[in-house]
């Protein structure tokens, strides 16, 4: 049960603030990783909260539990806001979410009801484009290869030979999708040596030009670019967008960098591709997610496979806590959100 707002923690405050009632809704796991960082110990200071509790199905929690909600702070493996569960929570009038996409709980239904939805996307946004920045470096300096290649051979000569024509000066890399994340790769990118394309049917040539970026078409981008990074939203008409015919774009010895979306790229197609060894791959996110047991993708020299650890894990999960925090304690000042979302976002966006 919600415990009364006197004795949440006893927390310091201004007596004329006004605190909304907020229930956590997220997965058990996460949960647990949020207590553990102490990322949530800044929320009873803007809400009247129990933190120690949280709904994972809401079809498990009595009527007087969800009645009180004015503000749900959601994560990962939040129940989905149908409309019998909204119909249980009359006085509920924002979503703030903790994490990055809110398309696996925010239904039509939310929207329908005039409910504020804020998300921390932005925050989630800088672990992946410092994660996609290492890649595009370690890539062309080939720094995984010549690891491997240095513990067979245990003599930096040889090594070293291998690295003639590569590294970072003026190498080209593609970015696909100005996104969040997509946008905060480019403002890295920007102090460095690189010549940098991107692709991005929402942007024109002076768009592009304030990024630091050159606009071209997702095939030219391809054939030119040493390193393609993806960061397009799951869409329908994003489905294998990277098929076999545009892998085979890629020129010989090229990176191709995903941590998007797996069904961004034909895993088959990419797959036969990368057993050749023409061309390399750091893949963040596969499809499916996870790979079968069976997949070449484990044990490639050529692919850095990791399990989905580009956005926030670990302390990071604080970062985004705080910006939903900072959102909630917005909401409670009256004040409109500062990263909310609307509808006719999702239709274009992760």
């Amino acid at each position: 049960m919600l415990v009364p707002e006197s004795t949440v923690l006893n927390t310091p405050r201004d007596p004329a603030a006004r605190r909304p009632h907020t229930l956590l809704a997220m997965g058990r796991e996460p949960h647990a990783q949020l207590l553990a960082e102490g990322a949530l110990d800044r929320l009873p200071h803007v809400a009247v909260v129990d933190t120690a509790q949280c709904v994972s199905d809401f079809g498990a929690v009595d009527d007087a539990v969800l009645g009180t909600a004015e503000v749900l702070f959601t994560h990962w493996g939040a129940p989905r806001l149908t409309a019998e569960a909204l119909d249980r929570m009359p006085r509920l009038r924002a979503v703030v979410h903790a994490a990055g996409s809110v398309k696996h709980h925010v239904t039509e239904a939310v929207w329908e009801r005039g409910i504020a939805v804020s998300t921390a996307a932005a925050a989630n946004a800088l672990p992946v484009a410092e994660f996609t920045l290492a890649a595009i470096l370690f890539a062309n300096k080939r720094v995984l290869d010549s690891a491997r290649h240095y513990r067979d051979v245990r003599d930096r000569t040889p090594v070293l030979r291998r690295l003639a024509g590569h590294g970072n000066y003026r190498r080209t890399v593609g970015i696909v999708g100005a996104s969040r994340i997509g946008r905060r790769v480019l403002e890295l990118l920007r102090p460095l040596d690189l010549d940098v394309l991107l692709y991005d049917p929402y942007l024109d040539g002076a768009g592009a030009a304030g990024l630091g970026a050159e606009l071209v078409g997702l095939d030219e981008l391809v054939r030119r670019s040493h390193v393609v990074s993806i960061h397009a939203p799951q869409l329908t008409e994003t489905q294998h967008m990277f098929d076999a015919r545009r892998l085979a774009l890629l020129r010989d010895g090229a990176t191709l960098v995903n941590t998007a979306r797996g069904s961004l790229v034909d895993t088959d197609a990419l797959t036969e591709e990368l057993v050749t060894g023409r061309i390399h791959a750091v893949l963040d996110v596969t499809e499916p997610e996870v790979l079968p047991a069976g997949s070449p993708l484990y044990g490639l020299p050529n692919v850095l496979l990791t399990p989905h650890i580009a956005g926030s894990l670990g302390n990071e999960l604080g970062r985004m806590a705080n910006c939903a925090i900072d959102e909630v304690e917005r909401y409670a000042k009256g004040l409109p959100f500062a990263h909310g979302v609307g509808a006719d976002e999702l239709s274009r966006s992760a």
